[in-house]
């Protein structure tokens, strides 16, 4: 079977994306002078065992194995898209290896990069579609001389190992945002890509059912307010924002953001980049904002009580202020705004729409299997909307490079403030209003939905399903 092909990342790099595909090859083994490799066995093989030792520099040996089996091996650890590393073995010393792991992480949709060292091993990963995948493994010596590359073309202290540091480093097509934190065996470093453009981001493409978005396009429409994202880190709340303010960025429209890191970049939209060190944080740069005379305003977060009081108070002045909280759910937005000293008849008078968000990735409909609806594999005490006899767990197959997913979508929970809601806010007896309220969807529920429909996995809902 093609799942007990298990190909190490510092084997794998014993030949390239290239050579593994043209020749259907893969490697097994490595001995001093002598490569063993898997080979597919519907071909001749006297030829390409000439030749790949010419290329190689090494005595070959082969191990034929089924094409289907070398197929499906092929697209976990050679897929056909992504720019390969074409030398012999990892070279870090290579002035430009640096700039070609950040190409090819670019090339995979890769949206962080981790350099991690421990007691006897270092190695790269790279965060795809939300899940960090092992991409190479190297020595100690040159992960050391690669920390060092990475802090140079961040601009940081080389000498100091013992603090964090934060920096930039600005390529060509994107920027990228480094962090080193220092560990018990060395520092570790996360560098988050940056910078894509938002120019094609359409609120419609996101995953909102048409119900919510109609709900959430009426609320954005109103010329003053505020609009709140909630969601975990990594949840999709920036791509919503941004989503929303291309929806309207106009001539008429003078829009000020501030943001810790600008993850996107849009033309026609002034935007600021956190600086806490020299004191330009979240509240001081709104209240810069209101002296540059705004329509809209972005705050990249809302993590304090005068943030969101400033908010308010920005809102009330007749501007539309769209930000991000950190809250399970729509209505615990509301929840958390009054924990942080914000009156409850001002939340009822000013927020717009509160809206919950997750991201969860999607099935491969090419591959994807039916199985029977079991609840006890459901979390305890969850409260079933509907009866559901089935749903799909992930296969795997050479179309999803047999990770039995195939892109990702956000599912949402959109609680718009009508003239009804915001007095039972003031009141504060919302929670009971919604508690028996048959039409509105939590996020359990509409995580459960798209399950119901096919379109996710029961593993990556779990977390969501349980009754928040």
């Amino acid at each position: 079977m093609a799942q007990d092909i298990l190909i190490p990342s510092e084997l794998q790099h014993t030949i390239s994306n290239d050579l593994a595909n043209q020749y259907r090859i893969l490697p097994k083994q490595l001995f001093e002078n002598t490569l063993e490799l898997y080979i597919d066995n519907s071909g001749s093989n006297e030829d390409s065992k000439d030749e790949l030792e010419l290329f190689l520099g090494k005595n070959i040996v082969f191990y034929p194995i089924d094409n289907i089996e070398m197929d499906k091996a092929l697209s976990i650890y050679y897929r056909k898209e992504r720019t390969a590393n074409t030398n012999k073995s990892l070279n870090v010393e290579k002035n430009d290896f640096l700039e070609n792991l950040l190409n090819e992480a670019k090339s995979l949709k890769c949206s962080d990069i981790h350099f991690e060292i421990y007691e006897n091993s270092s190695r790269i990963r790279f965060r795809i579609d939300g899940q960090l995948i092992e991409r190479y493994k190297i020595e100690q010596d040159n992960y050391l001389e690669l920390v060092n590359k990475v802090k140079i073309k961040a601009k940081l202290n080389i000498t100091e190992k013992r603090l964090p540091q934060d920096g930039r480093i600005t390529n060509e097509s994107f920027d990228i945002r480094v962090s080193v934190l220092p560990t018990l065996f060395g520092e570790k470093i996360v560098m988050r890509l940056l910078g894509q453009d938002a120019s094609n981001i359409d609120l419609s493409t996101l995953g909102l059912q048409k119900e919510e978005l109609d709900s959430y396009l009426e609320a954005v429409k109103k010329p003053n307010g505020i609009i709140l994202i909630s969601g975990p880190t990594g949840s999709g709340k920036t791509t919503t924002l941004y989503a929303t303010l291309r929806l309207l960025n106009d001539n008429r429209r003078n829009i000020v953001t501030v943001e810790d890191p600008i993850e996107y970049t849009l033309k026609g939209i002034n935007q600021v980049q956190l600086k806490e060190d020299i004191g330009l944080t979240f509240s001081s740069a709104l209240k810069s904002f209101l002296r540059q005379d705004p329509d809209i305003i972005m705050l990249g977060e809302i993590r304090d009580s005068e943030t969101a009081l400033m908010a308010i108070r920005a809102s009330l002045t007749g501007h539309l202020v769209l930000s991000t909280i950190h809250t399970n759910s729509a209505i615990g937005t509301i929840s958390r705004l009054i924990d942080m000293g914000v009156p409850s008849y001002l939340i009822a008078e000013t927020l717009n729409v509160s809206v919950a968000q997750r991201l969860v990735r999607k099935l491969c409909n090419n591959c994807k299997k039916e199985t029977a609806c079991n609840p006890k594999d459901f979390p305890l005490n969850f409260k079933f909307p509907y009866e559901v006899l089935s749903y799909f767990k992930p296969a795997g197959c050479n179309q999803c490079f047999h990770t039995g997913y195939k892109g990702r979508t956000a599912i949402y929970e959109v609680l718009n403030i009508n003239q009804q809601i915001a007095e039972t806010i003031k009141n504060n007896t919302i929670t009971k209003l919604y508690a028996n309220d048959k039409n509105y969807k939590s996020l359990p529920e509409k995580a459960f939905e798209i399950l119901a429909q096919g379109e996710t996995s029961l593993e990556e809902i779990y977390s969501t399903l349980i009754n928040i």
